[in-house]
C-alpha cells in the first residue's frame, strides 16, 4: 500500500520571524506550539563535536492532530487520503546551520533506507523505526500493568520519537540538537498561508494513489495540490528519489516564498502562519526560538541548499527468497563522511581493517562494472585484488576457498549474492563474478562508488524543471 511522504517545514517556518520587527515580536505568540521532551539532556560540560546547529524534520504518516487527536473526515477528504495511516516517518531531513555562518545545509534520508535499529542487532527500513519503538513501548507499559491507554500512548510515541532520532544520529554521526515534527494538516496549512509555491515539471504527471495529477511547466501549487506534489512516486522515473527530489524543490521555494519581503511585510499572513504552525508542529522542549530566530537573521531562501545522502543501491534485495522485498542501501561510512563534509569537519569513523583481497570478474558486459565493485569492497575495509572480464553469465556468486565468513559478508553487501566453495580461489583471497542480472551496488555511475551524490543541490534560485 502507498504510503505518505511529506515535507517538512518547521524550522524553515520559524526562521521567516527574524525577519523584521513586527515579526520578531509575534514570536510571542508561538508560545502555544506542542512541546515533547526528545532531545536527551547534554552531560554537564559537553562541548558541539562540530560547531554547527543541527535540526532534524520529521514528517509522519499519521491521521492525527498534534494532540494525536483523530483529523476530521472533511479534512481526509480535502488531503485525498484514507482514515488510517501508518506509523511510519516517511520524510527525515537534517538541517545543519555550520556555526558563525549564514548558509545553511539540509540533506533528506530516503524513506526506504536500510539501516541497523537502534538497541537491537536487526536492520530495517527507517521509516518503520517509529512504529516499531511505539509497539514496543506499548507492550511493555501494558505488561507493567498500565491501562490507561492515552498515557500509554503518549509515552509510546515519545519513545518512537527518541528511536527515530537516534536512528539518524547512528547512520549520520550527526549529533541532532532539536527536534521538530510534522502531519499531514501542518503541511497543508502552511503551504495555504503562504499562498502557495512556484514549482516546474519536465512533463505531465498523474499519481491516483497520491491524487497527484500536473501537467508540464511552471505552475504555483498550495494545499491538497502541494501534498500530493511531495506525495507521489508513482509515474516517477526513480520513485522515492525523485519523490526525495520534488520535496527538496518545494522546500526551497517555499523557504523563498517564506522569506520574501512580500510575506514578510504582510502582519496577516504572518498571524495565518503562525496559527498554521501552532495548531500541528511538534517541537522538543529544549528549544529556544528566540535564540533560533537570532541565529537564523540574515539567511535568504538561497542560503538554504537541499541534497540527498549517498545511495549505494536504490533497488536493495535485503530478503533474495522475495524478489519484492526491497530497500534503499546506504553506506553509514559514506553517509558520515557526507555530512561531515556539509560544514567542512571530518567524519570520526576509523577505517575497518583491510580484510581478505577481492578479485572481481566482470561477467556482464557492463563497462566498468568491475572496478566500480572493487572500489567499493575497498571502501568498506577489504584489500584490492585484481579486476578482470570474462565472457557473458548470466547469474552472480562469490567464491572463496578457506573462509566464509568475509564470502558471506561480501554476498550481503552486494546485495544477497550466492556464495560457492571453490578450490580455483587463492588463499586469502575472495572472488565476486558479476553476472548479467547482477543489480548490486556500482552496477551504474552514481550508485555506488564511494561517497557519489546523484543529484545537485537545490536552492531556491534554482529555476530547471524536474520530474
Amino acid at each position: 500500500m502507498h504510503k505518505l511522504g511529506k515535507v517538512l517545514i518547521a524550522a524553515l517556518a520559524l526562521a521567516v520571524f527574524g525577519g523584521t520587527a513586527y515579526g520578531y515580536s509575534t514570536m510571542q505568540s508561538l508560545d502555544g506550539v506542542t512541546r515533547e521532551d526528545v532531545i536527551e539532556a547534554p552531560d554537564p560540560g559537553e562541548q558541539p563535536a562540530d560547531g554547527s546547529l543541527d535540526i532534524l524534520l520529521v514528517g509522519r504518516d499519521s491521521r492525527t492532530d498534534e494532540h494525536g487527536n483523530p483529523l476530521s473526515q472533511e479534512m481526509l477528504r480535502e488531503l485525498r487520503v484514507g482514515a488510517n495511516g501508518d506509523d511510519l516517518t516517511d520524510t527525515l531531513i537534517v538541517l545543519r546551520i555550520p556555526n558563525g555562518q549564514k548558509a545553511v545545509k539540509a540533506f533528506s534520508i530516503p524513506r526506504d533506507s536500510w539501516v541497523a535499529e537502534p538497541g537491537t542487532k536487526d536492520k530495517t527500513k527507517i521509516n518503520g523505526i517509529f512504529g516499531h519503538a511505539k509497539f514496543a513501548s506499548a507492550s511493555a507499559q501494558r505488561e507493567a500493568g498500565k491501562t490507561d491507554k492515552a498515557e500509554i500512548d503518549k509515552v509510546a510515541i515519545t519513545a518512537a520519537r527518541k528511536a527515530t532520532l537516534k536512528a539518524v544520529e547512528d547512520l549520520t554521526a550527526v549529533k541532532i540538537d532539536h527536534f521538530a515534527e510534522v502531519n499531514l494538516q501542518s503541511f497543508y496549512d502552511i503551504s495555504k498561508a503562504v499562498g502557495g509555491v512556484e514549482v516546474c515539471l519536465k512533463r505531465d504527471t498523474k499519481d491516483i494513489k497520491s491524487g497527484a495529477n500536473f501537467k508540464a511547466g511552471k505552475q504555483t501549487i498550495q494545499g491538497a495540490d502541494a501534498l500530493a506534489f511531495v506525495r507521489q512516486r508513482e509515474d516517477l522515473p526513480r520513485s522515492d528519489l525523485d519523490r526525495v527530489r520534488r520535496q527538496q524543490v518545494f522546500l526551497a521555494g517555499l523557504a523563498k516564498q517564506v522569506l520574501s519581503a512580500g510575506t514578510l511585510a504582510n502582519p496577516a499572513t504572518l498571524s495565518e502562519l503562525i496559527d498554521a504552525v501552532k495548531r500541528s508542529v511538534v517541537l522538543d522542549g529544549s528549544w529556544n526560538l528566540l535564540d533560533f530566530v537570532r541565529q537564523m537573521q540574515g539567511v535568504t531562501g538561497g542560503g538554504i541548499a537541499f541534497e540527498t545522502i549517498p545511495v549505494v543501491n536504490p533497488d536493495y534485495r535485503y530478503n533474495p527468497k522475495q524478489p519484492t522485498a526491497t530497500a534503499v542501501q546506504v553506506d553509514p561510512a559514506q553517509v558520515r563522511a557526507f555530512a561531515a563534509s556539509l560544514i567542512g569537519a571530518q567524519p570520526t569513523t576509523p577505517q575497518a581493517p583491510e580484510g581478505p583481497k577481492v578479485d572481481v570478474v566482470n561477467a556482464s558486459g557492463k563497462d566498468g562494472l568491475a572496478a566500480r565493485v572493487s572500489d567499493l569492497l575497498v571502501g568498506k575495509g577489504f584489500g584490492k585484488g585484481d579486476t578482470t572480464a570474462e565472457t557473458g553469465r548470466r547469474t552472480s556468486v562469490v567464491r572463496f576457498s578457506d573462509a566464509s565468513g568475509p564470502a558471506t559478508e561480501i554476498a550481503k553487501l552486494l546485495g544477497g549474492l550466492e556464495t560457492q566453495k571453490s578450490d580455483s580461489v587463492a588463499a586469502g583471497h575472495v572472488q565476486v563474478v558479476l553476472g548479467q542480472v547482477y543489480k548490486g551496488p556500482g552496477v551504474s555511475a552514481g550508485g555506488g562508488t564511494a561517497g557519489v551524490r546523484t543529484d545537485q543541490p537545490i536552492t531556491s534560485e534554482d529555476t530547471e524543471c524536474i520530474n
